[in-house]
């Protein structure tokens, strides 16, 4: 039973970590700064619970660790389903697919700027879209699916002032 407290308080803990880096890094100290008071209080607790006769019981080591490298995992895949914050998505595309792409992502509600660019043996559109990062993968699979060996690079934001459709504080 101590096993399985240990795991799991450990999962949360460090789930929680990884979700408080990510909203600090993206400007949310005050929710980053609740989730540090309740993260510490949990690691205090565990860590009291696992070096209690830690010599005499040394599984508990091996659970703290399995949870510990549960908790990055999980807290890796919250944060990536809660999709905090913004991104920068760059495409390059075939001039011929370029209108229909850009027309069809400004009809689902994108704001695009496109260029206009050289490739080595023709003419090219590159786009230039910021997004929701939990919209990332829709936004990619779109456009894959009208041109499938589109370049799409993605980058994080910390930070947008300005432009079309976009909430700022």
């Amino acid at each position: 039973m101590i096993y399985l407290f240990i795991v799991f308080a450990k999962v949360i803990e460090v789930s929680m970590a990884t979700v408080r880096m990510v909203l600090i890094t993206k400007g949310e100290r005050k929710i980053g700064a609740v989730i540090a008071f309740f993260e510490v209080s949990l690691w205090v607790v565990l860590v009291s619970t696992v070096l209690d006769n830690i010599m005499e019981n040394p599984l508990k080591i091996v659970a703290y660790a399995l949870g510990f490298s549960l908790g990055n995992y999980i807290g890796s895949w919250v944060e990536e389903k809660i999709g905090i914050g913004l991104a920068e998505i760059q495409v390059i595309l075939k001039e011929e697919h370029g209108e229909i792409v850009v027309d069809n992502l400004r009809d689902q509600g994108y704001a695009v700027t496109v260029l206009r660019g050289e490739g080595k043996n023709h003419p090219r559109y590159v786009l230039l879209m910021y997004v929701q990062r939990k919209k990332i993968k829709e936004c990619a699979n779109f456009i894959k699916s009208i041109q499938e060996n589109a370049v799409i690079t993605v980058s994080d934001k910390k930070s947008l002032y300005g432009g079309y459709g976009m909430l700022r504080k």
